[in-house]
């Protein structure tokens, strides 16, 4: 799961690179968008996050086994999560805004004087909520997660258990497909139809109908020797649903570009395509790192230690890299190799220079330094 995690950041960090290429709303954009480079985000669109949250919940059902305390589970999660928050909020995210009120609004103020007078307004300026977590939603939505679970280890073993079989009944077999696809296409087609996600906590109840079950069910996988079962039986048929689904829709959105394919029918399918390729390439990848990726090396340690640092640089880099590239006209491709370059350089030198310091080691997301641990490897509570 540690390299499913690495992988599925890294997939992150270049779809936001992307990001800077589709005609899709973003913070800033390249001056030729390309319609068609969104049939390759549509590779990732539908399961990428919802996987980050699987294996953030097998990650904390992990760190609970080593630390039975509810209380102690939700000090910890809290401690790891809302420090570097904060520090994003204050230090690295304040670019962002200031260049999407510069390109997008017209904003005249240089970056210190916005980020002295504007930044912590706490309301809205050109509609952009400021101070603003920005990417970093996820951190929120996952200590939300956490807290909710540590409510939920509060109840009596007996209960958890009876619970936890139910729900293992639910999703052994071909129903760890099956179950899990329908309920995403229920959400998709009758509960939040063309819902856009919000990302700021309180309203956004269509990413929650996913993104919660999803991190129950990793915390449910973590000790589920059914699922395991069902998973390594069934992820190679996922593997062909995800890639039937991806055609599906590939193809509307090569035939019609654009935000919403035309039509009720030919919209119902494309966002049924979506919800079986987003759940069945979440299966094929967990079967895929179990078959293959399930031991270890010495590069693992470092790159899991790093992912969060990574994480909470790398999107102010590439807004940051991608508006100073808009002067020279460059052709996407070579705009592509620009951001992915400096944006995987500057991520790192983000980490390697605060992984050293003991003071800036919780304000980029990562534990304290135990002695004798080697550079780069985390601690047993590093997720």
């Amino acid at each position: 799961m540690d390299w499913l995690r690495i992988g599925a950041f890294g997939l992150l960090i270049l779809y936001h690179v992307g990001m800077y290429f589709v005609p899709w709303d973003w913070h800033v954009k390249a001056a030729h968008p390309d319609p068609h480079a969104a049939i390759l985000m549509l590779a990732t669109n539908s399961w990428r996050l919802a996987l980050l949250f699987v294996v953030s919940g097998y990650a904390s059902a992990a760190l609970f086994a080593r630390q039975p305390s509810p209380a102690g589970f939700a000090r910890s999660r809290s401690a790891r999560l809302l420090v570097p928050l904060a520090f994003a909020i204050l230090v690295v995210n304040p670019p962002q805004p200031w260049i999407e009120l510069t390109v997008k609004h017209g904003y005249t103020g240089s970056f210190g004087h916005f980020w002295l007078h504007d930044y912590f307004r706490f309301g809205a300026l050109e509609g952009i909520i400021l101070p603003t977590w920005q990417h970093l939603w996820f951190v929120v939505y996952l200590w939300a997660y956490s807290m909710a679970l540590a409510l939920l280890l509060l109840l009596p073993a007996g209960p958890r258990a009876r619970i936890t079989r139910v729900c293992e009944s639910a999703l052994s077999g071909p129903a760890i497909l099956a179950v899990p696809i329908l309920l995403l296409t229920l959400k998709a087609l009758v509960l939040f139809p063309g819902a856009d996600e919000t990302h700021a906590l309180v309203d956004d109840w269509a990413a929650h109908a996913v993104y919660f079950p999803c991190f129950l069910f990793g915390v449910l996988l973590r000790g589920s020797p059914a699922l395991w079962a069902a998973i390594r039986r069934w992820w190679r048929h996922a593997a062909v649903l995800a890639v039937a689904g991806y055609a599906v829709v590939a193809a509307i959105a090569y035939l019609h570009p654009g935000s919403t394919p035309p039509g009720d029918t030919l919209t119902a399918l494309f966002r049924g395509a979506r919800a079986v390729q987003g759940w069945a390439a979440i299966v094929a990848l967990i079967g895929v790192a179990d078959r293959w990726l399930n031991r270890d090396a010495p590069v693992r340690g470092t790159l899991t230690e790093a992912v969060f640092p990574l994480y909470i640089a790398h999107q102010t880099i590439i807004i940051v890299v991608g508006w100073w590239l808009l002067p020279f006209g460059l052709p996407n491709l070579a705009a592509f190799a620009v951001l992915v370059a400096t944006t995987a350089a500057g991520s790192w030198l983000f980490y390697a220079a605060g992984r050293g310091i003991p003071r800036l080691r919780p304000l980029i997301g990562l534990g304290a330094k135990e002695k004798g641990r080697p550079e780069g490897r985390p601690s047993p509570t590093a997720q």
